[in-house]
């Protein structure tokens, strides 16, 4: 929201000469300005409404948050853009409900309720980005799409499966890109530095619209290195000086092009061409030297990942037919291209060691469709109903060697059998949505939703693929509703059964897992997970705040979770991929922003999150924090000119988890990070708006890890400092 707007942050460790010197540059404007904010403080009406911002994810109708059936949070243009993350999932730490895994540059991925990986649908403008050739708790990266593109971020914190089908169990992310509205010429470049990494990032957009016509290009080039973690102690685990983050630096680069054509004024046609190139990424880990000597070295680098992808889409809003009265009709066409590096070296005995080298080629072709139309049947039915489509098409190739060192001669073996055979993984869905207006504010929305899915394995050099095959057809539906108890507060229930289906992964890996520490197996006989949720919650908006809570119970069936199988091949234990009965998901999340007059504001919230396996208590499955305390405070100035703001965050600790082999301890710490960050406006007037921007995070340098992130140690950057430029034309 605007009166919540972040630009930068402020405070100097390390650079104290630079940021001196932006701070002068900017004081002749300042003084230039003051009238001008004083008139504006003036200005304001005390008899406005906090003002929400707008989902479409949730029922596919634009709708005010405070009137949505569902928990959604939403990140906006300027949040994204001025505190200038390294993906949109970045920014999730701050939000209820929300944590991330993975560290780097590019490889963080969303958790929603203690859910990550394939549970989440991650989409972009509505169209799925997940991916059947991932590893389950990886989930694709949000990365792929160029947050200098983003618009706006929207996650629903719960199951969508009626709406978007497989994979939506835990909650879906849309991240929804920019397109051109105003006539004539715009653009915006941007710059970001960051010390962690010593990061370099320039940013570059040109927006047009003339009649008819309009396009948008955009480009961004970002080069990174890994970076350090600080001296301390998490846990267990106690490292005596800064340390090396191997392999979480990266070089990558996109470009976007959007062409649109308007045949009518309430008709629209584009074509979009998106690029992503990324080099000498990876995993991220902590040499095992510094702080447990004894355990396997794993290294995981992804030397590159090419991502191309195309976009036709058709939207009409004047049918106003007998079956419809809008229309999106949306094709595409993607390949997805990677490597990935796998090391493992680890002691068998007094002077021997395993080495493992695995070296796998994905090519993931992709197609995809959804067909959506929209009704107002009768005075209080409006419908949504479509049907939708993907297939993908995964090709891939695999070297594993093993050398055994320590008896004699070394001991070399090599298998170019592939860990996944050639298959297909195809979706066709059937989906129907009723929002019901009813008498004394109240509104309900019933959907259900028919979905097939197949999995097939192709003719693969090296294996037996005449009986993987799978298919499944599941049927889900929901229900949700909004009673306004007053004008200013809503009271908000839902339930709804969700689906996610095993991947090409789960299906049909066999091989040395990512981790380096196990080998899997295939299980072609996997079921579907499935779950039921429930949320009941409130929300109240005043004149100055906002506050909403939410209670949520979320059961997962035959839930997909990797087991022992009491075996071992090449001296490493083996697992595989089993159905789990009944994983309970719980959780409280409360949270609250107050905006005063004179500027000053301040909020936070609260999650607790409860996970627990119902068949087998002792089984740990908790994969993220137990709760999670978001606060902040800040001044703005009224003229949005400048700003400065202070956060705080604290997960509490965490024992149900399975920590492997990872001397990290019986439980998982708690740990608290706090945040500085400003804003200030250079110059302003009806063409251009120049800012800086200026972050210092982990104020205190504490060692930390995120907890999805702590059995495989991957700390988070000690105290860093970040620096953004940007000019709007």
């Amino acid at each position: 929201m605007n009166l919540l707007r972040e630009s930068f942050s402020i405070g100097f460790r390390r650079y104290p000469a630079l940021i001196t010197l932006m701070l002068l540059m900017s004081t002749g404007t300042l003084v230039a300005q003051a009238d001008q904010a004083q008139d504006t403080t003036q200005q304001i009406e005390l008899d406005l409404i906090w003002v929400t911002p707008i989902t479409v994810t949730v029922t596919r109708t634009a709708t005010d948050v405070f009137d949505s059936h569902a928990p959604v949070s939403v990140l906006d243009e300027w949040m994204i853009r001025d505190r200038a993350p390294n993906t949109v999932t970045d920014l999730f730490k701050d939000l209820p409900g929300l944590d991330v895994s993975g560290v780097g540059t590019n490889q963080t991925r969303p958790t929603i309720r203690g859910q990550r990986g394939q549970r989440i649908l991650l989409l972009q403008d509505g169209m799925r980005l997940n991916n059947s050739r991932r590893q389950q708790d990886f989930g694709e990266i949000p990365a792929l799409v160029d947050v200098a593109s983003v618009e706006s971020v929207e996650i629903v914190r719960g199951p969508a499966s009626v709406l978007y089908g497989t994979d939506a169990i835990g909650g879906v992310v849309n991240v929804v890109t920019r397109v051109p509205t105003q006539e004539g010429l715009h653009g915006t470049v941007g710059y970001r530095f960051s010390s962690h990494d010593d990061q370099n990032k320039g940013a570059m957009s040109l927006s047009g619209r003339n009649g008819r016509f309009s396009f948008l290009a955009s480009g961004t080039y970002r080069d990174s290195d890994p970076y350090d973690a600080p001296s301390g102690s998490f846990g267990d685990i106690r490292l005596d000086s800064d340390t090396e983050v191997q392999n979480t630096g990266i070089q990558d680069d996109s470009f976007n092009l959007l062409l649109g054509f308007a045949p009518s004024p309430d008709q629209d046609l584009t074509f979009k061409l998106e690029r992503y190139r990324a080099d000498r990424t990876g995993f991220g880990f902590v040499d095992p030297a510094a702080f447990a000597p004894d355990d396997p070295l794993i290294e995981i680098i992804y030397p590159f990942q090419d991502f191309d992808k195309y976009t036709l889409r058709y939207q009409t809003q004047g049918l106003n037919t007998a079956v419809a009265d809008e229309l999106d009709v949306v094709g595409y066409v993607q390949n997805n291209e990677r490597e990935l590096e796998l090391g493992l070296i680890t002691g068998i005995g007094p002077g021997a060691t395993l080495e493992v080298k695995t070296e796998n080629f994905t090519d993931l072709e992709t197609a995809g469709f959804r067909a959506e139309a929209k009704k107002q049947a009768a005075e209080r039915h409006r419908l949504t109903y479509g049907l939708d489509f993907f297939r993908d098409d995964s090709k891939n190739t695999d070297l594993t060697t093993i050398t055994i060192l320590g008896f004699g001669p070394p001991m070399i073996e090599e298998d170019d059998t592939s860990s996944v055979p050639n298959a297909t993984f195809r979706s066709v869905g059937g989906f129907l949505q009723d929002e019901i207006t009813l008498p004394s504010d109240v509104s309900v929305v019933l959907g259900v939703r028919f979905q097939d899915v197949q999995a097939e394995a192709d003719p693969t050099p090296g294996l037996d693929t005449s009986l993987e095959s799978q298919s499944h057809q599941t049927v889900v539906a929901s229900a949700g509703a909004t009673v306004g108890v007053t004008e200013n507060l809503n009271v908000i229930g839902s339930i709804g059964r969700a689906f996610r289906a095993p991947n090409l992964v789960e299906l049909f890996f066999s091989g040395v897992t990512p981790e380096g520490a196990a080998f899997q197996a295939r299980n072609p006989d996997l079921e579907p997970e499935t779950s039921v949720n429930v949320d009941v919650g409130a929300r109240y908006r005043g004149r100055l705040f906002y506050v909403e809570g939410f209670v949520f119970r979320n059961k997962v069936k035959d839930g997909i979770r990797i087991a022992q199988t009491g075996n071992t091949v090449n001296e490493l234990p083996e697992f595989e991929n089993v159905n789990v009965d009944e994983l309970l998901f719980r959780g409280v999340e409360l949270a609250g922003d107050v905006q005063l007059l004179n500027g000053v504001y301040f909020g936070g919230n609260y999650t607790y999150l409860s996970t627990r396996d119902e068949l087998d208590t002792s089984n740990p499955v908790g994969e993220s924090f137990s709760s999670k305390l978001n606060l902040h405070v800040g001044i703005e100035d009224p003229g949005e000119q400048w700003f400065a703001e202070y956060r705080l965050r604290r997960n509490g600790d965490r024992e149900d988890v399975l920590l492997i082999t990872n001397p990290v301890g019986s439980e998982l710490p708690a740990f608290t990070t706090h945040t500085l960050r400003g804003g200030l406006t250079l110059f302003e007037n009806t063409s251009y708006r120049q800012r800086i921007g200026i972050t210092i995070a982990n104020l205190t340098d504490e060692l930390y890890a995120e907890f999805s992130n702590a059995a495989f140690f991957r700390p988070e950057p000690g105290r860093t400092l970040i620096v953004t430029w940007g000019l709007d034309f």
